[in-house]
């Protein structure tokens, strides 16, 4: 066999070297992992929920999947490709939590799972839900299990100092519309009194301490969901803003306080700067809002240089 291959490379005049000739390889893990040894996961699989946005669906999610996958073969996740909400995403928060606890809760009993460890990967609105099913007593049991919560575009923060008044009509025409609950709370119009509203009110709930690590990732060309919202950080207009403004400051702080104070919680911010060609979608920056989940060229860098390693 070996013969036949060098007459080959005579033939062809190839001049260069093959990776089946290299001495060492640039991975030693195989890439069709052998049979897992259950004995080897005593302490449970590592449960991977992934949450769809707004208007979204449980496929949105696909090829975050597949990159984790691919760079950790042999590692024991199950993915819990959330589709519970993605008939009404324009519900109210209190109902898409209802939906995604009982989601969760009945695919662990369904499959007879031993879950070792919790992870959640949410995009735009639906980390918002995640960190709503944080807050209710039916998961109180599995917050010692989280590991890791990766939030992509997430408008924490809501959606009140939004740059483009372009996409802030939108959103309002929107809600007018299809008159979403979700939409009326992420601008803060569910209620006279901001400290009444319903992201008001989460940000006072324990949650995101629970988890190893907290990871924000967000795009400044992203206009959908403002810069300082999926960063949970304070920006120049809520500065000025002496009506809404001081409650702002109190949610960042009600929300990032408790992170500072979790020894064992590490708080994230990445920053993405995508290559985007100039269009319609770009302009608006709906092109930015998803490409962190259909651009490999970002995923594939993100999971192989950070994002793998808080799912190790």
């Amino acid at each position: 066999l070996f013969a036949s291959k060098e007459d080959l490379l005579k033939e062809l005049r190839f001049e260069a070297s093959l990776y089946s000739d290299l001495p060492l390889l640039a991975s030693d893990l195989p890439y069709f992992p052998p049979e897992e040894d259950d004995e080897e996961f005593d302490d449970g699989i590592h449960l991977v929920v992934c949450v769809h946005g707004l208007d979204g669906n449980s496929a949105d999610l696909r090829l975050v999947k597949t990159f984790i996958e691919l760079g950790l073969p042999g590692s024991r996740l199950d993915f819990l490709m959330s589709e519970r909400n993605q008939t009404d995403t324009f519900a109210d928060f209190d109902t898409m939590t209802d939906r995604l606890l009982d989601e969760i809760i009945q695919h662990i009993q369904l499959y007879n799972l031993t879950v070792g460890r919790i992870s959640f990967i949410g995009h735009s609105l639906g980390n918002v839900i995640i960190r709503s099913v944080l807050t209710r007593p039916r998961f109180r049991c599995y917050l010692p299990k989280l590991h890791t919560f990766l939030s992509l575009s997430g408008p924490h923060l809501g959606t009140l100092y939004n740059n483009s008044t372009l996409v802030s009509t939108g959103l309002w025409l929107m809600q007018k519309l299809k008159k979403s609950g979700s939409l009326l709370q992420l601008t803060f119009r569910d209620h006279v009194d901001p400290r009444k509203t319903f992201l008001y009110l989460l940000s006072q709930k324990p949650g995101l301490q629970f988890f190893k690590n907290v990871v924000l990732v967000a795009s400044p060309q992203d206009r959908y969901v403002p810069f300082h919202s999926a960063r949970i950080e304070m920006c120049k207009t809520a500065l000025k803003d002496r009506t809404t403004g001081p409650v702002y400051t109190e949610m960042i702080n009600n929300l990032l306080q408790p992170l500072v104070e979790a020894k064992e919680c590490r708080l994230i911010r990445q920053n993405v700067f995508h290559a985007l060609p100039n269009t319609a979608n770009t302009l608006i920056g709906r092109a930015a809002h998803i490409a962190v989940l259909d651009s490999e060229l970002f995923l594939e860098k993100f999971f192989l240089v950070a994002g793998l390693n808080y799912f190790k």
